[in-house]
């Protein structure tokens, strides 16, 4: 098995977990796990942002109340 080389990080002793090596392993025999996180991260996280909507729903919203109990 072929060890790629490690970058220099500074406090690395060199150790490689069984686990950072599977996952390694596992992301070069399947390289398309890389895109589909891209694509679910752009799914999830990077949306287009509509400030004057944001502004209507703070302005129809009901501010809760100080103690939630009563």
């Amino acid at each position: 098995m072929l060890r790629k080389k490690l970058r220099y990080r500074p406090g690395h002793s060199g150790y490689v977990s069984e686990f950072t090596e599977f996952i390694d392993q596992f992301i070069e025999q399947n390289p398309e796990v890389v895109k589909n996180q891209r694509r679910g991260w752009y799914i999830f996280w990077d949306h287009n942002v509509d400030l004057s909507e944001l502004e209507r729903a703070k302005k129809d919203s009901i501010p809760p109340t100080p103690y939630y109990y009563e």
